[in-house]
């Protein structure tokens, strides 16, 4: 095989090359020194002994005795034995040991309580929110039945009082009485029974019923035995005209303690007159009567007109 001057020139270079690596490294990596290097140390005093106190070197004379002192047991003391207080460990039965695990439970349990209280909280007020709407919306069916029936009472009123007047006319023309209306009626007012409730010198169709008490002026009132010492005029809207009968308990000193305004023989639902008549019938009083009951009812009535 024949080379060329190139390839010739390229093996003796790369010959050249290694073998100058070769020399290199046996020249720098592989040289040993001789003798080896020797372990050092540090110099330390000769003795006898172990231990030892002072500054000055003592004579090998004395070396005998002091190994000997030096190897001299001393007998170890005995040990006290005294004995040892049990803690005192109270039994807490299966109590669970508190632990970092432990204390975690309890701020996450703490928190679901935390969440029970204020879910049943919330329903709660849910419910009572939910109960006022009801009542609020059976007192209003209530007023509005309660308007209904008095606008009922107001016009079967109205409509025998012109059946009265019409028979009552016809017949005084044949020489009847005043309340000879041909009416086949057993009762008339605003309390309980039968009877014709007023006073024997009133006037039919008045609407003024009770034993004749009252203060003029629209205000009448009806409580058995007892005379009227102050009845307040109510503070009229002025908005509505109608009458509110005021149902009232007054004790024996002739206080009125409670008043219900709206009872039997009124005509109206209006709230602003039924609040005033309800202020004037608890403002009212009537006379002190130890024989009285302990608390007799009876009633207040006002008239509302429109001037």
């Amino acid at each position: 095989m024949t080379l060329s001057n190139s390839e010739r020139t390229g093996l003796i270079a790369t010959v050249l090359f290694h073998t100058a690596v070769l020399l290199l490294l046996l020249y720098m990596g592989f040289v040993v020194p001789y003798p080896p290097p020797q372990e050092e140390g540090f110099l330390i005093d000769f003795g006898n002994s172990d231990t030892g106190l002072g500054l000055e070197e003592p004579s090998a004379a004395s070396a005998p005795e002091v190994v000997a002192a030096a190897k001299k047991v001393v007998p170890a003391a005995k040990p006290i034995n005294r004995p040892q207080k049990t803690p005192k460990v109270e039994d807490k039965g299966d109590e669970d040991l508190l632990t970092q695990d432990y204390e975690k439970t309890v701020a996450v349990n703490s928190r679901a309580k935390k969440k029970v209280r204020d879910e049943k909280k919330a329903k709660l007020d849910e419910e009572q929110r939910i109960k006022a709407r009801e009542e609020q919306q059976q007192r209003a069916e209530a007023l509005e039945l309660q308007r209904q029936e008095a606008e009922e009472n107001r016009i079967a009123q109205e409509k025998t009082a012109k059946i009265g007047a019409i028979n009552s006319r016809a017949k005084n023309a044949f020489g009847g009485g005043k309340t000879d209306n041909g009416s086949q009626s057993t009762g008339q007012g605003n309390t309980y029974g039968r009877g014709n409730q007023g006073s024997p010198d009133g006037t039919p169709g008045a609407k003024q019923y009770g034993l004749g008490g009252g203060a003029g002026k629209g205000i009448s009132f009806s409580l058995s035995g007892r005379n009227a010492r102050s009845l307040p005029k109510p503070n009229f809207p002025g908005n509505e005209s109608g009458t509110v009968v005021v149902e009232v308990t007054v004790d024996k000193n002739g206080k009125v303690t409670t008043a219900s305004p709206g009872f039997k023989g009124s005509n109206t639902v209006n709230p602003d007159l039924l609040e005033a008549a309800k202020k004037a019938a608890l403002a009212a009083s009537f006379n002190t009567d130890a024989n009285a009951p302990a608390f007799q009812k009876g009633t207040i009535t006002y008239h509302f007109i429109l001037q």
